[in-house]
């Protein structure tokens, strides 16, 4: 008899653990909950967060997820929104590092502390892009022209952001002086660079790999730890003598004081999309890794970063600390 009482309790604990995960939603009033996209349609980030959105949309859960563009002040204006949202579930916010160099920068008085962690999810190499006219074929000749002619070379950037701050870890490690033309969004800097209107900008495999194959764009280096599978012949940076890796680490976050059980719950329904084979190809094909960490895996990881952003900030003048 205590053996099959042991068991009946041993049952009930599973069957409330099964219970409680993204299959049963926690006290979220709203059938949708929206996702706020601080850029355009079209860039990076709106691209991977509507795959998830269409992933979710065929999970057994409840709420689904609308992503929403909020563009406008490099992020800025989106993020302003999704902070002074409601703390109930109904909204989350698609974030990355340019929530701290946009701090850093001054353009925005909050980073990640003002919101609540939900879900590390993607991984996005940068690459350091030309336009195809660029006359410059490889590091080494951009090295040499940045250094004979320094602040002269137009770069695209949303400033504040990490499409600027890249270029600002590159300036400080090799010597490099370029001279940066603010752009809101990845689209329009694409735009840029495609008509020749400026000469350098981030790049991605997503955004990029079609004009590097095609001769539209250029690329000098990949910022990653290894090259990537869909662009064999891009060295890395490490490759050629500069010590740099940077990456765009895509995730979510809620307002501050969102309930504990409202981000599990968003957290186990984008651990459950970050699983999905079908979104797994889509992320591949686009040169973006997935590794899903949960919200105290993902506290750790930002404070972390924000420590290692600052630190650069202030080495080259951007951020003066109390």
């Amino acid at each position: 008899m205590k053996i099959l009482v042991k068991l009946i309790c041993s049952l009930t604990v599973v069957l409330l653990g099964w219970m409680s995960g993204p299959a049963m939603a926690a006290d979220i009033p709203c059938k949708t909950a929206k996702l706020i996209v601080p850029w355009k349609a079209g860039g990076g980030t709106h691209v991977l967060f509507s795959i998830f959105e269409k992933t979710i949309q065929n999970l057994d859960v409840t709420p689904k997820i609308k992503v929403v563009t909020v563009p406008g002040q490099g992020g800025n204006k989106g993020a302003k929104e999704a902070r002074k949202a409601k703390a109930d579930g109904c909204t989350l916010f698609a974030i990355h590092q340019s929530a701290i160099t946009s701090y850093l920068n001054g353009r925005i008085d909050f980073s990640f502390e003002a919101f609540d962690t939900v879900a590390l999810l993607t991984s996005t190499p940068d690459i350091l892009g030309a336009a195809g006219s660029a006359p410059w074929n490889t590091l080494a000749e951009l090295d040499q022209a940045a250094k004979a002619a320094p602040g002269t070379i137009l770069t695209g950037a949303t400033f504040g952001s990490t499409s600027q701050f890249m270029w600002l870890i590159l300036e400080e490690k090799t010597g490099m002086k370029f001279k940066y033309v603010p752009f809101d969004g990845t689209r329009q800097r694409m735009t840029a660079l495609l008509s020749d209107a400026i000469q350098l900008g981030t790049l991605n495999v997503a955004s990029g790999r079609k004009y590097l194959e095609n001769g539209d764009l250029k690329a000098y280096g990949i910022a990653a730890e290894e090259r990537s599978k869909h662009l064999p012949d891009l060295p890395t940076l490490q490759e050629q003598g500069v010590d740099l890796v940077y990456a765009l680490k895509r995730g979510i976050v809620a307002p501050k004081g969102t309930p504990a059980d409202v981000i599990a719950h968003w957290s186990g329904v984008f651990k459950a999309a970050a699983e999905d084979a079908d979104l797994l190809a889509q992320m591949d094909a686009k040169g973006t890794d997935i590794n899903w960490v949960g919200p105290e895996g993902y506290r750790a990881w930002a404070e972390a970063t924000y420590a290692d952003h600052e630190q650069v900030a202030i080495k080259i003048g951007m951020y003066k600390k109390d």
